[in-house]
């Protein structure tokens, strides 16, 4: 592992794919290698086969770009990769239940795009996956090379069997969650940034309660706490939700840790500090339009892309509030420590082929279309000279942000399972900004500060280890650990919403009395000695932060 986090994370620039017509006209071949230049053209195209592929629904596509199963992305793979492809949108949000539906009638995708272990691993232990070994090494060429350029890649997609059962990325590790505040609040009712959670609970107060706004109305928001933000309030208190975190070198569930965060959201709600209806704002869309209104003082949030949060989001609010500053803030101390955000994992699964998909060689195919970095490029950057413009570098650089956020940002699931590393220098975020436009330089200097606020190595994180490598439970454990995770969050979301009725250390008692009955010795009993035979030769955060050092030369 450290021989490769050394020696492997170099890859060449590619130019972005050259858009060809359908069956009358030239089509894109897949190219010799990951590190094409420039799409082979043939006049005769080959023969395609028929895949059905899965995407995340989000809610995220605007309806005059059309729907996820059609779209100018949709028409772009279909019109020059090598196969025809069904798109199968999976919510987000519930993407387990869809997978079980799907699985259970037989009419589950050939590809599955999906992220959780805990909803792949079963599928490969009930063999609803098919193994990839020799598929890869007769079929693939792009991916077969970005395999034999990121060992560690193969290392963590190989099962205790021997064989692979998932596809797999490499990219740049980033934070992927961010705490923003609007500084010019801060400023005007002469409070500092806050450094600890108590110091948030009184910014969040005034924010609600002085008319930061100045409109003589008390109509903002001191937080934001609904779908996302709560998670990020849940990384404050090192709470690792439904996973698993490190108290004194240990694996625990450390639900001391979540009584914490517990009490923090409900002195939020109880006190209105917060939009009351949080919970019905499940996919977070009403907390960012108070963000981007200008009635929201702190946005914990997640970041899909760092351009938009740092570029366009703050463009649109300035539209609303022209003299708005919003800054990124550490995630302030907690009772049991600081913290960092989640980070991106640089070596991530994302993607597996049914074992009873019909043409697993379009399958294998289709993924190496996806792996070139012509394709990669087209669905994370647009189309050249539409959507973005090389830099002096080579480098992607965004044309209208507003135009990319219409046409672009929604497209990223399409490549889910695209190495963006293979990129080379010009897969950093920090080559997305242009920097003699003003916006996009406070864009990059705002993303620069999270950066260093947020890879702090310093600080404590909130999982053993990135939460895609802790690994799942065996089948005769995972149907308890399903159930009784979600009678936890339950019952902490019970104490948040219920007054003097249910009080947190009631919910504490209930929840350990759950996870009792549920046979969460075993469990912990299971990370445990996986965390004491494994924790030496797996992905730990030692390896992340070396990771990260490894990135930061290759950015300069």
């Amino acid at each position: 592992m450290k021989k490769w986090l050394a020696t492997s994370l170099t890859m060449a620039l590619s130019t972005s794919m050259i858009l060809t017509a359908c069956s009358t006209k030239p089509t894109v071949e897949p190219s010799s290698s990951a590190n094409s230049t420039t799409p082979t053209v043939s006049t005769t195209p080959a023969k395609k086969g028929d895949i059905s592929v899965s995407v995340y629904d989000r809610g995220s596509i605007p309806a005059a770009e059309g729907t996820l199963e059609d779209n100018r992305w949709t028409k772009f793979i279909n019109e020059n990769g090598p196969a025809n492809v069904k798109y199968v949108p999976i919510p987000r949000n519930d993407a387990a239940q869809k997978f079980n539906v799907l699985f259970a009638s037989g009419s589950a995708p050939d590809i599955i795009n999906e992220f959780d272990p805990n909803i792949v691993n079963p599928l490969i232990d009930q063999k609803q996956l098919m193994p990839l070994n020799d598929l890869i090494d007769k079929n693939s060429v792009e991916y077969k090379k970005v395999l034999q350029d990121y060992p560690a890649l193969k290392k963590v997609a190989t099962s205790p069997d021997g064989k692979m059962y998932k596809i797999g990325r490499v990219l740049e590790s980033f934070p992927s969650y961010a705490v923003f505040v609007r500084a010019d609040w801060l400023k005007k009712l002469n409070l500092d940034v806050p450094k600890t959670t108590e110091d948030l609970y009184k910014v969040a107060k005034a924010f609600a309660e002085q008319d930061p706004d100045g409109n003589g109305k008390k109509d903002t928001y001191g937080m934001a706490l609904s779908f996302r933000s709560e998670f990020a309030i849940d990384m404050m208190f090192g709470n690792p939700v439904e996973m698993y975190g490190l108290v004194n070198d240990q694996p625990s569930r450390a639900f001391e840790n979540a009584k914490l965060a517990t009490e923090f959201k409900k002195r939020l709600f109880d006190e209105g500090l917060i939009d009351k209806d949080f919970v019905n704002d499940k996919n977070g869309a009403k907390a960012k339009q108070d963000y981007l209104n200008g009635k929201l003082g702190i946005f914990p949030t997640f970041v899909g892309s760092w351009f938009d949060s740092t570029v366009t989001d703050i463009q649109t609010l300035k539209k609303t509030v022209p003299d708005a500053d919003v800054i990124p803030i550490a995630l302030p101390k907690s009772p049991v420590g600081e913290f960092i955000p989640d980070v991106q994992s640089p070596v991530q699964m994302t993607t597996a082929i049914n074992a009873k998909t019909k043409d697993p060689v379009a399958a294998i195919k289709y993924i190496d279309f996806i792996n070139r970095v012509s394709t990669g490029t087209s669905l994370l950057f647009g189309l050249e000279g539409t959507h973005y413009k090389k830099d002096a570098n080579g480098c992607p650089q965004i044309i209208d942000p507003n135009k990319t956020k219409a046409e672009i940002s929604w497209a990223g699931d399409y490549a889910q399972s695209y190495s963006r590393l293979l990129l080379g220098k010009c897969s950093f975020f920090q080559n997305q900004f242009n920097p003699d436009i003003p916006e996009q330089k406070a864009g990059l200097d705002m993303f620069n500060k999270a950066e260093s606020l947020y890879l702090d190595s310093t600080k404590k994180y909130r999982f053993v280890t990135l939460q895609e490598l802790i690994p799942s439970f065996p089948k005769d454990m995972q149907t308890s650990f399903n159930t009784v995770k979600k009678q936890i969050t339950d019952t902490w979301l019970k104490a948040v919403l219920s007054g003097d009725k249910y009080t947190v250390d009631q919910a504490f008692k209930d929840v350990q009395t759950s996870w009792d009955k549920a046979g969460g010795k075993q469990m912990d009993d299971f990370i445990i000695e996986w965390y004491k035979t494994s924790k030496d030769s797996s992905f730990m955060m030692k390896d992340l932060w070396e990771t990260v050092a490894k990135q930061a030369q290759m950015k300069k």
